[in-house]
């Protein structure tokens, strides 16, 4: 059987070269797209090249960035830009294959198996495309080109920026066993940690290991990693307008100053629980589960979780749940620099009984209320109504 063609467009310094196009004064410059400082999101979201080669990092602190390059140009996101680029970006690799799925803002898959007697091989391809994006939209993109998507994505990262690389049935164990294991997807840091103390430490260490030993260290993950390694990854490429099933749905606050009391934290995860309730009645869904993720200002994280007694799509109950797990979980006083809450075991709308926490309300009319507030959120924005706990907040929250 033919081997597909599958390729994976990564665009380069996204947030950064779309920023370049509108700062002409930028070029030559080292630049970065970050954060607020005031409110404490002041993080490094993307960096040009020659920042990079200055040793600025995505996710860093700007104090930090700025420490190792002093001249370095700090621009603020402009997220509607990069959707508009990124629809953009993702209407030229159509042109290209009608099996197009975004796997972020700023890469896609493409499977062009079909389309090799029209535009030629997948690096052909894959330099047609690169020449497109950078003549219509100003733009680069690194594009990965290989049998399987894994393998695929890895490529776009070998080479950068404006490059194609081939990962081939005959090339993939010259290329890719020599890297390090933390190349491979899904390698984080403690599955890293378990494999180093194997002496494991490059991919092709890692594919020497048979794969009933892989799944006896760690379980399914390892007949997952096994099969990367060995490029078995057989996911399709799905079409663009394919319904997808969404896992979890979640948001996360970092906070202007740190939460230190009680109500803090109370007013903190009721506009994250408002947030997730109308997410989850826009997507058609309940939880079966709510998630809680805290991290203090030494940037430590810890994560919590509870099974609810039936699924939900309220606030008012994924509120209580997560405030629960906040008390249960976090010594009283201890400041808290981010809250995330994720509604996680999702199932249809329709599915079970809602749940009441609260026996004196009813949870019909709770019901009505919140989504009587989508209506008015849909048609006046999101900020038109708000919970009285959040009004005047020094958290940076809602402003």
């Amino acid at each position: 059987m033919k081997d597909r063609v599958i390729l994976h467009v990564d665009m380069n310094a996204f947030f950064a070269s779309v920023e370049a196009l509108f700062h002409p004064e930028t070029a030559g410059k080292a630049m970065a797209v970050a954060g607020d400082p005031e409110n404490r999101r002041g993080i490094i979201l993307a960096k040009n090249e020659l920042a990079k080669k200055a040793g600025v990092q995505t996710a860093e602190p700007i104090w930090q960035a700025r420490r190792k390059c002093p001249g370095l140009i700090l621009l603020p996101p402009h997220h509607d830009l990069y959707e508009e680029y990124c629809i953009r970006a993702n209407e030229i690799y159509r042109r290209f294959s009608d099996l197009t799925e975004q796997a972020g803002i700023d890469e896609s898959y493409l499977d062009v198996t079909g389309s090799e007697h029209i535009f030629g091989s997948g690096e052909k391809t894959a330099d047609a495309i690169r020449a497109a994006v950078k003549e219509e939209l100003g733009l680069t993109v690194s594009v990965g080109v290989s049998f399987c998507k894994v393998f695929a994505k890895m490529g776009s990262d070998l080479r950068k920026p404006d490059k194609t690389s081939v990962i081939s049935r005959e090339n993939y164990r010259d290329i890719l066993y020599p890297l390090p294991v933390t190349n491979l997807m899904f390698v984080g840091k403690a599955t890293a940690k378990t494999l180093a103390g194997l002496g494991v430490r490059t991919i092709g260490q890692l594919a020497a290991i048979r794969e009933n030993d892989l799944a006896a260290l760690l379980g399914k993950h390892g007949r997952l990693l096994y099969a990367y390694a060995h490029g078995l990854d057989n996911e399709p490429v799905r079409r663009a307008d394919d319904a997808r099933d969404v896992k979890s749905i979640g948001n996360s606050l970092t906070f202007r100053r740190d939460l230190v009391s009680l109500n803090d934290i109370s007013v903190g995860l009721r506009a994250l629980s408002e947030s997730v309730a109308y997410r989850l009645r826009r997507h058609g869904k309940k939880c079966y589960g709510v998630q809680v993720s805290i991290k203090d200002p030494s940037f430590s994280t810890i994560d919590r979780q509870v099974r609810l007694p039936g699924p939900t799509h309220l606030a008012r109950t994924i509120h209580a749940a997560a405030l629960d797990l906040v008390r249960r979980s976090w010594k009283p006083g201890k400041p808290i620099r981010l809250l995330a809450v994720t509604a996680i075991g999702l199932t249809g709308e329709s599915d079970g009984g809602q749940m009441a926490l609260f026996e004196d309300n009813s949870v019909a009319k709770q019901e009505a209320l919140e989504k009587s507030i989508d209506e008015l959120r849909q048609k006046y924005g999101k900020h038109v109504i708000k919970p009285a706990s959040v009004l005047h907040n020094d958290l940076g929250i809602g402003t």
